[in-house]
C-alpha cells in the first residue's frame, strides 16, 4: 500500500503549521456553472489542507482509485484553525455546526496537477452556529489530491492511499 503522507499530523502539529490561504480570486475567474444562484452572498471562505483518501477497487476486471473521503484541517483567513472537512461531504466548524452537501457541478482546475473546483448544494445541517444558514459551498484553487494513474490492480483492491491537497471553500447562503 502506499501511502504519501502517513496520516495527517497531530491537530497541534497543524495548528502551528504557518498556513497561507490562497483566497484572492476575481468573479470572472470562476467559471459560470460554479457560481452560486444570484440571491446567494458569500458568508466566509476557509482554505483546507489535508488529504484525498483513494481506494483501490475493481469492476469487471477494471481496477481504479476511487475516492473515498476527503480529510482535512479548515482554517480561517487569519490561519487559525476553523473546522474540518469530511466524508459527506461534510464541513464541520469547531462551534459544532455541521452541512453535508452533494456536488453539483465541476470544472477542472486551472492546475492540471490538481482536483477539479467544485460547487457543492448543502442537503442537511447539524447544529446552530456559523454552518447553519450555508446552502452552498465552492471548492476553488485546489492543488494536488488527484488519484494515481497507476498502482491499482488485483493484488492491492481493498488498499487505500492519501493524496495530499489544498483547497479553499466559500460558504454561501441567502441574503
Amino acid at each position: 500500500m502506499r501511502n504519501r503522507t502517513c496520516g495527517l499530523a497531530p491537530l497541534a502539529l497543524l495548528a502551528a503549521t504557518s498556513v497561507t490561504p490562497s483566497f484572492p480570486l476575481a468573479a470572472q475567474e470562476i467559471p459560470q456553472q460554479l457560481r452560486p444562484l444570484a440571491d446567494a452572498r458569500l458568508f466566509f471562505q476557509v482554505h483546507a489542507k489535508g488529504d484525498q483518501i483513494y481506494s483501490c477497487k475493481s469492476d469487471a476486471g477494471q481496477f481504479t482509485w476511487t475516492l473515498k473521503a476527503p480529510d482535512a484541517q479548515l482554517f480561517d483567513k487569519e490561519g487559525r484553525l476553523f473546522g474540518k472537512h469530511f466524508a459527506g461531504p461534510s464541513w464541520q466548524a469547531n462551534d459544532g455546526s455541521r452541512v453535508v452537501g452533494k456536488a453539483v457541478a465541476n470544472a477542472p482546475s486551472p492546475d492540471p496537477d490538481s482536483i477539479p473546483w467544485l460547487l457543492v448544494t448543502i442537503l442537511s445541517h447539524d447544529g446552530s452556529g456559523v454552518l447553519s444558514r450555508v446552502t452552498t459551498v465552492q471548492r476553488l484553487n485546489t492543488k494536488g489530491g488527484n488519484a494515481p494513474a497507476s498502482g491499482c490492480d488485483a493484488s492491492h483492491v481493498g488498499q487505500e492511499i492519501r493524496e495530499p491537497y489544498s483547497a479553499d471553500y466559500r460558504f454561501y447562503g441567502p441574503k
